[in-house]
Parts: C-alpha cells; structure tokens; sequence
C-alpha cells in the first residue's frame, strides 16, 4: 500500500510538472506570434543603418512597388554618414509614381555625397529612372537598359461577356467616369483621355532624361522611342557613363574625394522580428484561428506588392 501511495504521488507530481510545461508552452507560442504580429504592424523602412563614415551599398532590384521600408531606408541614409553610395539596380521598372518617389529620395541623398549606380542584368524604364538619379552610370556590356516611355494596360472582356450573355450595365454622373474599364468598348473620348495621361507622364520620364544625361532634340528623340539598349549600345548613346562593375563605381567615388578604404556597408530595409521564421503566417494564422479572416488575407499579403500602379513604367510588364 505504502508503495502505491508513493505511486499516485509520483503521478501527481509529474501531471504537475507536464501542466507546467504545457503552459510555458503554450505561453511562449503566443509571444512568438505577437512577435511576429509587431514586426508585420510595426514601424517600417530600415533602421538607422550603419554608424561611422563608410561607403554605403544599397539594392533596386525587382518590380519597383510603392514600398515605405524602402522609402524609410533611403530618408536614413540621406542622413546618415555615409561618404558615398553605390547604388545597385537590377530591375525592369515598375509603377511611374514609385519610380518618381524612388528618384526624389536617390537625389536626395546625392545632395551631400556622390552617389554611383551600377547596372546588373537590366536597369529599363522605372529602373532606368532610378539609375539616372545617381551622378555616375556604370554598366556592363551585355546590361539592358532604356526602355525609356511610360504604357497603361486593361483587359478588355467585352467580347467574353457577350459570348456567355452578360451584359453590365452602368450609370454614370460623366460619359469618361471610369473609362476604359475593360467592360464596355472603349470610346474614342476614353481612349483620348488615357492617352493625354499616358502622353504628360511620358513628358516628364524623357525630362528627366533630358535633365540629367544632357540630351536634347534627335539625341533625346533617338533614346526615348521605347526600344532597349545593351550596355555598349548606352553608352555610345550616352545613357550610360561607363562600362565594368562595382569596383570601377568605387573607383568613380575616389575621383570625388571620398576614401576608398573605408568600409562598404550594405543597407537593407529592417526586417521584423522572427521575419525568416515567417512572420506574416503566424499572425495570419492567429488572425484566421480569432475569426478575423479579412486581417489574416491582408497579412499573407504582406510584404508581397501585388498591385502596381494604373500607369506603368515597366519593360515587359507580362513576364
């Protein structure tokens, strides 16, 4: 009997211990997920970035979205002390109102350093825009680059719709009040007035050109029909200043006086915590397990820009 005791004691003791492990458990699972969920709401862009005087080394890569981390990386490194920057591009462009913000926050941090742009695989159109807002161009010879003009793309399903007997019916305050919508035939006034837009934003991508390659009349005209260039091509074009890498930018920022000793020092937008552990998903998953579905969607898309956009600087905006 007295061993039985001891038995159930045991017993009682280690439901006690498991309980508690149980709940330390438990516990910490949920703090992973608020975690998770502070670094997704959290304050966005990068963090102050790296102290001391240094060469900075920052990506443009991808589909240029509206992005606040990025924006918030690059106002940090306007004020930071970095002594130069080298500014790294491989993108085929992206929205016309992203790459003009991308272009004002690259020029503002050229104010008070050289900033050097160097071209991987390809540097068109919105990507082209943030290359040019550096001082100095460097490409390789196989690079692509221009793609210099601006598009704006819609379905048009009118001709689905009447196969299958839809028709959608509309009533406007304005016969251009959502026009074109890929629901209706276009009319001539609509496609007038998406052109006139696409037209003033084309002016002001070939200003911006113009302002900074220093080209003008047939050289401006001869760049900015639409067409890509390789990086030899650019450069005889003079949309480019120089053919290598980045040792010959760095070179480039010597002959502006900064010290080519000091440390490059990548900058990257802050990640929130836990964000390799993916982050985003354990504060859907919490956010799908409260019933709050409509939060969890919005969270998957987090840090995944699916919307450009309506007016596109972009080469082969369909890959």
């Amino acid at each position: 009997m007295a061993l039985d005791a001891d038995a159930i004691l045991d017993r009682r003791s280690l439901r006690r211990r498991l309980a508690i492990w149980r709940i330390g458990a438990l516990g910490l699972v949920a703090l992973l997920v608020v975690v998770a969920a502070l670094g997704v709401f959290g304050r966005g862009g990068g963090g102050p970035g790296p102290r001391g005087p240094h060469i900075a080394k920052v990506e443009v890569s991808g589909v240029i979205f509206d992005d606040e981390k990025r924006q918030k990386l690059l106002a940090d490194l306007a004020k930071s002390n970095a002594k130069g920057v080298l500014l790294m591009v491989d993108s085929p462009g992206g929205g016309v109102t992203a790459s003009e913000d991308l272009y004002e926050a690259i020029r503002l941090i050229a104010k008070d350093r050289p900033v050097a742009a160097v071209v991987g695989t390809v540097a068109a159109s919105g990507g082209y825009i943030a290359a040019i807002a550096s001082d100095h161009i460097v490409a390789r010879k196989t690079s692509i680059t221009g793609s210099i003009g601006v598009l704006a793309q819609f379905p048009n399903f009118t001709g689905l719709l009447k196969t299958v007997g839809v028709q959608v019916e509309s009533i406007k305050s304005s016969p251009l009040k959502a026009a074109p919508n890929g629901v209706e035939p276009t009319s001539p006034e609509a496609r007038k007035a998406l052109e006139s837009l696409i037209l003033d934003s084309y002016d002001w991508f070939k200003g911006v050109v113009e302002e900074r390659r220093g080209l003008k009349g047939a050289d401006l005209a001869n760049v900015s029909d639409g067409r890509i260039f390789t990086g030899r091509q650019a450069i005889e074009l003079k949309l480019v200043d120089e053919i290598g890498g980045e040792q010959e930018a760095i070179a480039w920022l010597e002959t502006k006086g900064v010290d080519t000793k000091l440390p490059v020092k990548t900058w990257k937008p802050r990640q929130g915590p836990f964000s390799g552990f993916g982050a985003a998903s354990l504060a859907a998953g919490a956010a799908d397990a409260a019933g709050m579905h409509a939060l969890a969607d919005g969270l998957r898309r987090t840090g995944n820009a699916l919307v450009l956009d309506g007016v596109l600087a972009i080469w082969h905006p369909s890959l």
